[in-house]
């Protein structure tokens, strides 16, 4: 077998942390080092979605026209399909102990793999630039705190979190879970219980299919957008964790506190008549029991603070894995800070220039997101469950001249057929004055299902190409790679 590059570290090699600062970046997790526990799953995803973003993914539905229960119903949908791809994602880390894009280069190449992670870090700036939107808005509205130190600090609590990593975003979110949970079911009970305000809307509200599946496919986005790395945090997990388990505590726990949020959100939009999800909740918690909503308000934009520290950190790893795919780098504590500071720059310079409604912006930036991914989820989920079935030469993912090369055609052809197959299909919202509806969408009188088109067609298309692959020399170098794991 050709060296590997020196990121993949033996386990009688073991860095030691300081200061709990993660010594891990790209690199292979040795069975000794796996200390995660599957119930850190559930809570860790739960307060990843429960938070105000999703609160504003509820507006999505009602800003388009579409009433209550029909945004809400869309809503449950799409998120339930949406995290089942994430939840089977997340059982790839115990398996493999990889950071999800370095798995990724068995389907794409050594190097070809760059194609997906250009996709995966505008999701993860992408993401980083919408909550920054609806932070400063959202405090702005709630507190009157300036927009720029709101931008600012956001970025700096954000950046301490991303470079203590791993370790250091679970016990963040489940702290934050703990005392944010109490104030949001009282502010539940105030709206179920007619105590929270709100009336009959005055707004014509009526079905479109149109309407209707651009909440299924926003709803559906925020989850599957989780789908690059969610097996980075579930790489810790020993090997023998059971799959099933891991996979039902991650689905509960991200798709129930979405449900939960975006059904509250669509009805501070309608019945409250918010325009901001940060100010409906503080009015809604206010009316009910004073200081309650400014209260939950703090808490649900710390915990938005947290995601984008989740979603530095996995930035970080993303391009670590880019710059590794043609310069073999030693992925130092220093060049993890580097890089997230890097990151960090741009997404705050991004989001500062944005001057948009912060719903639309939300809408757009999913929109994006799922197109670009779900090429890149239905190649590599097809290969791990259906043609390689979890067995891989995990030495070989660290260098190019291994058995799954620098550029693996079947799974570039497989994305590029698959996103080739949407664009007729897509409805682009608008982006800087420009949109764009495909020629199919607009006989469906602008309803999109690009990707539902894009997710079948790229799995359909890897299932051809890869029955040419050489099984038996596979099975060879995934031996040689089990010894050299074991040192031996």
């Amino acid at each position: 077998m050709a060296e590997a590059t020196s990121t993949l570290n033996q386990p009688d090699s073991r860095p030691v942390a300081a200061l709990g600062v993660e010594v891990r970046s790209i690199d292979w997790v040795p069975d000794a080092e796996r200390h995660g526990k599957v119930w850190h799953q559930a809570p860790l995803w739960f307060l990843g979605n429960f938070q105000y973003f999703t609160i504003a993914l509820g507006f999505i539905g009602p800003s388009l026209g579409l009433p209550l229960g029909q945004t809400i119903l869309a809503g449950v949908l799409g998120i339930a399909v949406g995290t089942l791809f994430m939840a089977f994602h997340a059982s790839q880390g115990p398996a493999l102990g990889l950071p999800q894009m370095i798995q990724s280069r068995a389907q794409f190449g050594y190097r070809g793999v760059v194609l997906v992670l250009i996709g995966t870090l505008f999701t993860y700036l992408g993401f980083n630039v919408a909550d920054q939107v609806l932070l400063s808005e959202g405090l702005n509205g709630v507190f009157g705190w300036s927009k720029g130190l709101v931008a600012a600090a956001t970025a700096v609590l954000a950046i301490l979190l991303a470079i203590y990593g791993h370790d250091w975003v679970h016990r963040a979110f489940r702290w934050l879970l703990y005392i944010s949970l109490p104030l949001m079911l009282l502010v539940t009970a105030g709206v179920l219980t007619g105590h929270a305000g709100g009336h009959t809307s005055s707004t014509h509200l009526a079905f479109t299919w149109a309407a209707f599946f651009a909440q299924f496919s926003a709803a559906a986005a925020y989850n599957i957008t989780y789908a690059p790395y969610v097996s980075d945090y579930s790489r810790y997990l020993p090997r023998t964790t059971s799959a099933k388990s891991l996979i039902l505590s991650v689905f509960f726990g991200a798709s129930g506190s979405a449900v939960w949020l975006i059904a509250l959100g669509a009805w501070l939009a309608i019945r409250l008549g918010a325009s901001d999800g940060l100010v409906g909740l503080r009015d809604a918690g206010d009316h009910f029991i004073p200081g309650l909503g400014a209260a939950a308000a703090v808490l649900s934009a710390l915990s938005l603070i947290a995601t984008m520290g989740m979603n530095a950190y996995g930035g970080m790893l993303t391009v670590l894995t880019g710059i590794d795919s043609f310069r073999p780098i030693k992925p130092t504590r220093r060049a993890r800070v580097v890089t997230i500071l890097g990151l960090a720059a741009v997404w705050y310079l991004v989001g500062t220039l944005i001057s948009s409604n912060a719903v639309s912006t939300v809408f757009t930036a999913l929109t994006l997101m799922l197109y670009l991914l779900v090429p890149w989820t239905a190649t590599n989920l097809v290969d791990f469950f259906v043609v390689r079935r979890g067995h891989y030469a995990i030495a070989d993912l660290f260098t190019p001249s291994g058995i799954y090369g620098a550029w693996a055609w079947r799974g570039l052809t497989a994305y590029a057929i698959g996103f080739a197959a949407e664009i007729p299909f897509m409805v682009l919202p608008d982006l800087g004055g420009w949109h764009y509806t495909g020629p199919v969408a607009q006989q469906l009188a602008g309803t999109d299902i690009a990707w539902v088109v894009g997710l079948a067609v790229s799995a359909l298309a890897y299932l051809v190409v890869a029955r040419s692959l050489d099984r038996e020399g596979e099975s060879a170098a995934m031996a040689l790679s089990e010894e050299e794991l074991a040192g031996g």
